[in-house]
C-alpha cells in the first residue's frame, strides 16, 4: 500500500496538481488575511464573491450569459499560456507574449476594419504577424547569441506603439478607441454557429472558445508525440548535443519562437473577432494578458491541458471581483489575489522538487529500516 502511494506522489501530473491546488490555497488565504486587514465586516461574503464569480446571480440565465464572458476571456489566456509553455518547453522563456498579442490584435483588427476582410483571413494574418515578431527574438539568439529575454522585452513595446499607430487609422473619431465590427465588417466576427444560445443568447460566445482548446490539444501532441516535439525540446535541452545529434539547432530556435509568438497573436484575434472589446489606440502598457499567460502556463503545470483549467480559473477569479461590494473594497482587489496566485506560481518548480525530496528522504528510511529488520532477522 505504501508503494502505491509513493509511486502515486512520484508521477509528474498528481505533483503538479498538488503544487497548483497548494499555490491557489495560499493565495486565497492571503487575499482572505488581506481583506480582514481592510475591511474585517465584510471578508468572508468578499472572498466567496471573488470565488463564486458569475453564481453571485440567482437566475440561471443570467449565470449563463456571465460564465459565457468568463469563458471568451480565456481563450485568449489559454493562448497565451500555449505561448509561454511551447518555448519554454524548448528552453526559451517567452517574455514577448504581451507584444506579440499586441501585434496579433494589430494585424487581424487592421485586415477587419481597414481591408474588410473575413474573420479567417484576419486571424491567419495575425499568426502571422505575431509568427513574424517571435522569429526576429528567435533569429537574434540563434545568430547573434542575444538573450531572448532581452529581445522580447524590447519588441514588447516596439510592437506595442506600432499597432497603436496602425490601428489609428482605423479608430472613431470622437474616442481613442477602433470601430466596431458589427458596424464595419460583420463578416470579420468569428461564427458562433449556435454556441451563443447555450449561454443565454451571449453574442461574444463563438468558436473562438472551442478552437482555443483544439489548440491546445494540438500543441500537446506535438510536444509529446511527434519527432518535431522531440527536436524542440532536444535543442532546449542542449543545443550542442542537438547538433552532434545532427539536429538543425538554429532552426528550431527560431521555429520555436515563431511558434510561440503564432499562439499568443492567435489570442488576441480570438478575443478582438468576437467584438467583445474595441482596441485603445492611446494605451501606454502592454496587454497583460500575455504576461498572465506565464501565470496560467505554470499553475497548470506547463502542460497543455493543464493550461486549459488554470487558465479558466485564473479569469474566473479576476472576473468575480468585478462583484464585489465597492462601497468596501476597492474593484482591484480581485486583481491583487489573482497577482498572489501569480506570484506564488513562481514556487510551482520549488513545491515539487520539495516534495521529491521528502519522498527520497521517506523512501530511504524506510529501505534503512528493512534492511535493519533483516539483519535482525538474519542473526536470530
Amino acid at each position: 500500500m505504501k508503494k502505491e502511494k509513493t509511486s502515486l506522489l512520484r508521477n509528474g501530473a498528481v505533483q503538479s496538481l498538488l503544487a497548483a491546488l497548494l499555490c491557489i490555497l495560499l493565495g486565497l488565504v492571503i487575499g482572505y488575511v488581506a481583506l480582514l486587514l481592510i475591511n474585517p465586516a465584510g471578508a468572508s461574503e468578499a472572498i466567496l464573491t471573488i470565488i463564486k464569480n458569475f453564481m453571485t446571480y440567482s437566475k440561471s440565465t443570467a449565470q449563463l450569459k456571465y460564465l459565457g464572458s468568463t469563458l471568451v476571456k480565456t481563450a485568449p489566456l489559454l493562448m497565451c499560456s500555449l505561448s509561454i509553455l511551447f518555448a519554454y518547453k524548448a528552453g526559451l522563456f517567452n517574455i514577448g507574449a504581451a507584444g506579440q498579442y499586441a501585434v496579433g490584435a494589430g494585424a487581424s483588427l487592421y485586415c477587419a476594419l481597414a481591408l474588410g476582410l473575413p474573420w479567417y483571413v484576419c486571424m491567419l494574418a495575425a499568426i502571422a504577424a505575431g509568427a513574424l515578431t517571435g522569429a526576429i527574438s528567435g533569429l537574434l539568439k540563434a545568430y547573434c547569441n542575444v538573450n531572448e529575454v532581452i529581445s522580447c522585452i524590447m519588441l514588447n513595446w516596439i510592437s506595442l506603439y506600432l499597432v497603436n499607430m496602425l490601428l489609428s487609422l482605423v479608430k472613431e473619431e470622437a474616442s481613442p478607441y477602433t470601430m466596431t465590427l458589427a458596424s464595419t465588417n460583420p463578416s470579420a466576427i468569428i461564427p458562433g454557429l449556435g454556441l451563443g444560445a447555450l449561454f443565454s443568447q451571449n453574442q461574444y460566445v463563438t468558436l473562438a472558445v472551442p478552437l482555443s482548446v483544439i489548440v491546445a490539444i494540438a500543441i500537446w501532441v506535438i510536444l509529446e508525440k511527434t519527432k518535431l516535439g522531440y527536436e524542440l525540446k532536444a535543442t532546449g535541452c542542449n543545443k550542442f548535443a542537438a547538433r552532434y545529434c545532427g539536429m538543425k539547432e538554429k532552426k528550431n530556435l527560431i521555429l520555436t519562437m515563431a511558434i510561440s509568438g503564432g499562439l499568443a497573436a492567435m489570442g488576441a484575434a480570438l478575443f478582438y473577432l468576437t467584438g467583445f472589446e474595441q482596441w485603445q489606440c492611446t494605451q501606454s502598457s502592454v496587454p497583460a494578458m500575455g504576461f498572465n499567460g506565464i501565470a496560467a502556463a505554470f499553475l497548470g503545470g506547463l502542460n497543455p491541458l493543464g493550461s486549459v483549467l488554470s487558465s479558466y480559473f485564473i479569469q474566473h477569479i479576476t472576473n468575480g471581483g468585478a462583484y464585489v461590494d465597492k462601497t468596501m473594497y476597492s474593484s482591484q482587489i480581485s486583481d491583487f489575489i489573482s497577482a498572489l496566485i501569480i506570484y506564488l506560481c513562481g514556487f510551482v518548480l520549488f513545491f515539487k522538487f520539495t516534495l521529491n525530496r521528502y519522498l527520497d528522504r521517506r523512501d530511504e528510511k524506510r529501505k534503512k529500516a528493512e534492511q535493519t529488520a533483516q539483519e535482525g532477522g538474519n542473526a536470530e
